[in-house]
């Protein structure tokens, strides 16, 4: 296992969508985390792109700590061989102990939940919270509403930029790579 140096929260989907470019970036991203010395903390699924991600992160020699609310250890199947595996109350205790775990978040496509744990983390920042840098990967377009919306938001008054600031968007596995590495370094 590669020498850690940063931990990075990767919000994804359980499911793994219908274009193969998105299981493809979710196993690109966690040999990018290995490649990097960057432990995976993520939601401990074994199912979709979370599954993916973990799995990829694994063969490729990177730490990984998953959390997961005890009512989704059968739904989610609970990835058991991580070498951290926690097991939460409830779902919010589990997004504040995957970012207090984590010096960044990167967000990869995803249903509700992951919209809910961007919108959380984000919510945290424009509060003052924390100051871990929010990466977007958007993936063959698939964030592109989000991206309008957030913009939408800016310019009907309900956010200042700086909120809008605070969400890299990229477009690939290796734009995230490099946004990660200037803003940990």
């Amino acid at each position: 296992m590669a020498t850690v140096t940063h931990s990075i929260c990767v919000y994804c989907g359980s499911r793994d969508g219908t274009d193969p470019a998105f299981a493809a970036a979710a196993e690109q991203t966690g040999q990018m985390l290995a490649t990097n010395g960057w432990r995976l903390v993520y939601g401990a699924g074994d199912v979709g792109l979370m599954g993916r991600v973990a799995r990829s992160a694994q063969s490729a020699g990177s730490a990984t700590m998953g959390v997961i609310p005890q009512h989704l250890l059968d739904w989610e199947v609970g990835k058991r061989d991580l070498d951290t595996f926690v097991v939460t109350e409830t779902m919010h205790e589990r997004k504040k102990v995957m970012l207090m775990n984590a010096n960044a978040v990167v967000v990869l496509p995803g249903g509700a939940g992951s919209l809910d744990e961007l919108f959380e983390v984000l919510t945290w920042r424009q509060l003052g919270l924390h100051d871990k840098p929010i990466i977007v990967v958007n993936v063959a377009g698939y964030w592109d509403p989000l991206v309008r919306l957030l913009d939408h938001v800016v310019e009907q008054g309900f956010a200042g930029q700086d909120t809008r600031d605070y969400v890299t968007v990229v477009d690939s596995t290796a734009a995230a790579e490099a946004a990660l590495r200037l803003a940990l370094s």
